[in-house]
């Protein structure tokens, strides 16, 4: 027989954000212009918090947009953020230009990530680059992270794997830290794992952090851009992001543009 788990009041959760960011009632209140008093009120249950002082204080404490949801539903208020699929007709049209700047990438590869890191769409140029990967790290949903990293996926081609597995795992750990999502925090130890302990660093090179992989023909060399959607008001689309690689030498210029 299942036990029903009652969810924490929204109180107890603003409260746990509060700690996630490591801010006092003190410092929240001097970022929000709200009472410390009544900060205490709120997180002890004293005061229910009206859904407009939910929204502020998520906004003062970088919740994310599915989690203020959370927040309003504990508070017994309707959630405030569409959470949409990627077919569906009401994003067709921000996902049609998003796809459209993919292929405008062109003759370098681009991605569309979600906010896991998993694959959205990518344009033709991807492809070559992740020839030779394990067939079960190419079944859908693919996590370009663990492709990268993963031994049967490009670990072996990656010449300097180490560096760019420590941007890498620097990019997940900032983003677990920011949502307190477990799967960030399994990919993060997922990743470190790869890469020898969660201690794990390079010294950098150059003047960018580059992506260095051998493919057919030679290696090639790349600097990696990364674009978010600043305006969402979708959960969803909070997470999208477009990660666009450029070459970082003559060489790989050369041949992509043959």
């Amino acid at each position: 027989m299942s036990v029903a788990v009652e969810a924490p009041p929204v109180g107890a959760l603003l409260r746990t954000w509060r700690e996630r960011r490591r801010f006092s009632q003190q410092e929240l209140s001097n970022r929000s212009r709200v009472s410390t008093r009544h900060l205490s009120r709120v997180e002890t249950g004293r005061a229910l918090p009206t859904p407009e002082m939910i929204m502020h204080l998520s906004d003062n404490l970088d919740v994310p947009l599915r989690d203020r949801n959370r927040l309003l539903l504990a508070a017994g208020y309707a959630p405030r953020y569409q959470d949409h699929g990627w077919d569906d007709a009401s994003i067709s049209l921000v996902m049609d230009g998003l796809r459209r700047l993919l292929d405008a990438h062109l003759p370098y590869p681009a991605l569309l990530l979600d906010d896991h890191w998993d694959i959205v769409d990518a344009n033709a140029a991807v492809d070559q680059l992740l020839t030779g990967c394990a067939p079960e790290l190419l079944e859908p949903p693919v996590n370009v992270i663990r492709v990268c990293l993963h031994p049967d996926g490009l670990a072996d081609r990656i010449r300097n794997r180490q560096e760019w597995g420590s941007h890498l795992l620097q990019q997940v750990s900032h983003r677990a830290e920011r949502t307190h999502d477990q799967r960030h925090h399994g990919l993060a130890s997922e990743i470190a794992g790869y890469l020898g302990g969660h201690d794990a660093t390079a010294p950098v090179t150059g003047p960018v952090i580059t992506l260095e992989i051998d493919v057919d023909g030679g290696p090639l060399r790349f600097f990696s851009t990364s674009a978010t959607l600043s305006t969402a008001t979708d959960a969803a689309l909070e997470g999208l992001h477009l990660e666009t690689f450029l070459p970082a030498d003559d060489e790989t210029r050369r041949r992509f543009t043959r």
